[in-house]
C-alpha cells in the first residue's frame, strides 16, 4: 500500500481530520515558511496523535543537532531534510538521529541539469544513512511547496535510478485528480502532499484530505489487481 504523508500540519483539527483520512504520516515544517509551526504547538499536536501514526519534521539547512534536538523535543518518529543537506553529513544526521526515520529531500529541476546528475550519485551513494528520497518540484529561492508538479516524463530515468537503492516518495503539485497517474508512473513507496488538500495557506480541507487519500488507495488497489 502506498504510504501517504499530509504535509505542513499547522492545527490539531487538521492532523485528526489527516489521520481520520487514512494518512500514514503527519509533517511538521519547522524550517521558514507560511506553512511554519512552532514546537511547542508542534509537540502538543503529536502529544494527542496515535502512536502509529509518523510524525515527521520538516528542516532546511539546519544542523544535525538542531534536527535532533527539536525531533527530542516535541516527540518525532522521523525527519525530512528538505535544503541543501550535502551528501557528506548525511552521516552525521543519522547518528544524531538515531533510529528516526530520516528522508532526503532531493528537487527534480536540478536533477535534471546535467551538471547535477553526478550529485544525484553522492546520494545514492550514501543510502546507508537514509531511509528513503523525497522527490519534489522546487524553485530557486524556494525548497518546496510550490504547487506545481516537476515534469514527470521527463523524471522517470531519475526515479528508476533512485529506486534501485531507496524507496521514493513523490511530492509537488500533487492533488486528487493526478495522484493516480503519479502512482501509474512511478510506482513510488510514497507519496506527499500540501497545497492539493488545503482550502487555503495552511489550513486543511475535509473532502480533499478523503479524496486524495482514497484516490492514492484506490491506485495501489488497481496495480495489485493487474498483478
Amino acid at each position: 500500500m502506498t504510504w501517504v504523508k499530509i504535509c505542513a500540519t499547522t492545527n490539531l483539527r487538521d492532523a485528526q481530520a489527516s489521520v481520520a483520512a487514512g494518512a500514514n504520516a503527519l509533517g511538521f515544517i519547522f524550517a521558514p515558511s507560511t506553512r511554519q509551526i512552532e514546537a511547542g504547538t508542534a509537540a502538543e499536536i503529536i502529544a494527542a496523535l496515535p502512536a502509529g501514526v509518523e510524525k515527521i519534521g520538516v528542516f532546511v539547512n539546519e544542523t544535525p543537532e538542531g534536527v535532533a534536538e527539536v525531533a527530542e523535543q516535541v516527540g518525532l518518529s522521523g525527519c525530512q531534510l528538505h535544503g541543501d543537506e550535502p551528501a557528506v553529513l548525511l552521516p552525521e544526521y543519522r547518528r544524531a538521529l538515531g533510529g528516526r526515520k530520516l528522508i532526503k529531500t532531493l528537487q527534480v529541476r536540478e536533477l535534471l541539469a546535467e551538471e547535477s546528475r553526478r550529485d544525484l550519485q553522492t546520494y545514492l551513494d550514501a543510502h546507508s544513512n537514509i531511509d528513503a528520497v523525497l522527490l519534489d518540484s522546487g524553485r530557486p529561492g524556494n525548497h518546496g511547496g510550490t504547487g506545481v508538479p516537476f515534469d514527470w516524463e521527463m523524471a522517470v530515468p531519475i526515479v528508476q535510478r533512485i529506486k534501485v537503492v531507496l524507496p521514493v516518495i513523490i511530492a509537488g503539485g500533487l492533488t486528487a485528480e493526478n495522484v493516480s497517474e503519479a502512482i501509474r508512473l512511478f510506482e513510488p513507496w510514497g507519496v506527499d502532499v500540501v497545497s492539493g488538500v488545503e482550502r487555503e495557506t495552511g489550513k486543511k480541507d475535509e473532502d480533499r484530505l478523503l479524496n486524495f487519500i482514497a484516490a492514492a488507495r484506490s491506485s495501489h488497489v488497481r496495480a495489485s489487481m493487474k498483478g
